[in-house]
Formats: C-alpha cells, structure tokens, sequence
C-alpha cells in the first residue's frame, strides 16, 4: 500500500502528491490519502483548473494551461480509480469551515489523522 499526507495548498505539492497516489493506484498499489489544512481547498474546489491557471506559481506561462489541465485530471482520477481513496482529516474540515456535504461529494469521507494512520500502518508513507 501507498499512502499520502496531502497538507499543502501548494499547487505544485498538490500536483506531486495526486501523481504519486494516482501512479500507486494505476499500477495496481492500494493508495490512500489523507487531505489536512492546505491541500483540503483545492481538492473541493470546483475550479480547480482555474485556479491553477492563476496561482501555479512555479509554472511558466506556457506551461500553465497543460499543468492545470492535468493536475485537474489527477484529482479526478483519484476520486474514480478503484483502489485509490483520499479522505478528509476531521480537524482540517472543522478548522476550516468546509462543508461536509461537498466533503463527502469528492472525497471517500472523513476520518481523524489517528485513524488514518491505523488504517494505513505499514504502507509507505510520505506528507506533501
């Protein structure tokens, strides 16, 4: 199993973190991820692309369409892949107000980091 912390709001990070348990997935790895304080706004938002296009700050001009196209398409096939879930940490949902409705929409749920590190001992772990 492959799991990830997402935290950051960094859209690059972001971008890493969504490749890596995609990847995991795609190659037939369980991948589960948990979405704290930073990272949790863009994963809801539903102009993500948009988004990328304004605030990729390490990402030339020219580059910027394919990056927020792709860093789209990554989140959204890590919400469609079989065996990749990312939940929403319960502190991160409270702390910042995000509706639980639109949680649950996009997200496999919520969970508590505790819980998440239970379900995912053992597997290889990195925060990004």
């Amino acid at each position: 199993m492959f799991a990830a912390i997402l935290e950051s709001g960094d859209l690059e990070r972001l971008y890493t973190g969504l490749s890596l348990l995609v990847s995991a997935a795609a190659e037939g790895r369980p991948a589960r991820g948990l979405a704290t304080f930073g990272a949790l706004g863009p994963l809801l938002d539903p102009q993500l692309r948009e988004r990328a296009l304004r605030e990729a700050a390490h990402v030339t001009e020219a580059e910027r369409e394919a990056f927020a196209r792709t860093l789209a398409e990554l989140r959204d096939a890590a919400a469609e892949l079989p065996d990749c879930r990312i939940w929403a940490c319960a502190a991160a949902v409270q702390a910042t107000g995000a509706d639980y409705a639109t949680v649950s929409e996009r997200l496999a749920g919520v969970t508590s980091t505790p819980q998440f590190l239970r379900d995912v001992e053992g597997a290889q772990l990195v925060v990004v």
